[in-house]
């Protein structure tokens, strides 16, 4: 069956003392919406976000610079059931089953996802829940409490929220109530709701101290890279994704970027997933003259595929000559295209060893670079 997600987008940040979307805050450095897309984005056939009336914009263009790209991006209604019937209404006409998602979750995982589609599969609903660990009880408005429940039986409820769009749709059409979610909406139409087990890291963003959590709950990995190539004639010279305008070149099997390939070094260090002679080897003649670009763009998908996000980078090209100030705000778009991410989370930069060592005497260049991913 087709399974479509709806990424609900309407949090204001309010409760957070911020002045933005809160599905747009910095998560181990990217938005929070980026991780909930990227996860639905392994598991579900397409994703439609649905933003509050006037950020369908602003939306697009942070997705398109982290590589997302949804279906379509709507405006939602008053509240979450009517923002959530919205997005219902855009899905396209083969989707089989709805799954709606909060979108300040952003540590939804590619297996909750799939726990969820497998129950609606199988029984006509899934509904992404945890056991209550603590003692519930139930009190009254001045706080007296009125009873203990049996916290064996009781169930937090998360998202995504699995159902057949069909069944949603219907039960939307007559709904006579505002409720909070739609498992609640689709057990007021009849339709037994099924839970399935999510996870505790699937918290919701609510409150700063939320964010605190979650970025808690990342861990940070360092890795450090280092190239140098040979300054020959007959070769262009590519330094960071960009073509440098110089008598020589970079000798080497690719283009011979030296900036690119220790970036690539440093990125698959701080991933201990080897290095790039391992990936890409000098003696294979696929890899004969290939853009490095290209070989950063490799990396990044196996570093996304891995669970790993990028949170910044650092690069210093080492060189006397040709001049590359001109050419560095160039250099750190290309490489954040490539990666993914933000211009601002890239930084590159070139200097000089006072004419000391091959650099100086024009030799050769070489570059260092750090990066820091999240996992």
């Amino acid at each position: 069956m087709n399974a479509y997600a709806l990424l609900l987008c309407g949090g204001s940040g309010t409760r957070m003392g911020v002045n933005e979307n809160k599905t747009l805050l910095n998560i181990g450095g990217v938005p929070a919406i980026v991780r909930s897309f990227r996860a639905f984005q392994k598991a579900a056939k397409g994703v439609v976000l649905v933003t509050r009336a006037g950020e369908e914009t602003l939306f697009s263009g942070v997705l398109s610079a982290y590589g997302c790209s949804p279906l379509a991006i709507v405006p939602g209604g008053a509240d979450r059931q009517a923002s959530a019937y919205c997005g219902l209404k855009a899905l396209p006409e083969d989707a089989d089953i709805a799954l709606i998602h909060d979108g300040a979750r952003p540590f939804v995982t590619e297996a909750i996802i799939r726990r969820v589609i497998d129950s609606v599969e199988r029984y006509g609903s899934g509904v992404a829940a945890v056991p209550a660990r603590d003692t519930i009880k139930r009190a009254d408005a001045e706080g007296r409490v009125l009873e203990t429940l049996d916290r064996s039986a009781l169930w937090q409820m998360q998202t995504p929220q699995g159902f057949f769009v069909k069944d949603l749709l219907a039960a939307h059409a007559v709904a006579a109530a505002r409720y909070t979610d739609d498992a609640a909406l689709m057990e007021a139409a009849g339709h037994p709701v099924r839970l399935v087990l999510g996870s505790p890291d699937n918290i919701k963003l609510t409150s700063p101290e939320d964010v605190r959590m979650v970025n808690g709950m990342l861990t940070p990995r360092i890795g450090t890279g280092f190239d140098a190539h040979r300054l020959v004639e007959g070769r262009e010279l590519w330094l960071g994704g960009v073509l440098v305008s110089y008598e020589k070149g970079l000798l080497g099997h690719s283009d011979a970027d030296v900036a690119l390939h220790a970036l690539m070094d440093a990125l698959l260090g701080a991933a201990a997933m080897g290095d790039i002679g391992k990936l890409f080897p000098d003696k294979d003649p696929q890899y004969k003259d290939i853009s490095s670009i290209l070989l950063l763009k490799e990396v990044a998908r196996r570093l996304t595929d891995a669970g790993f996000t990028v949170g910044n980078v650092d690069v210093t090209i080492v060189c006397q000559a040709p001049k590359l100030a001109p050419y560095i705000p160039a250099m750190r778009e290309a490489i954040a295209d490539a990666l993914a991410v933000s211009a601002s989370q890239v930084s590159v930069k070139a200097t000089t060893t006072e004419r000391m060592g091959y650099e100086g005497s024009g030799e050769g260049i070489s570059a260092q670079a750090t990066a820091m991913l999240f996992h």
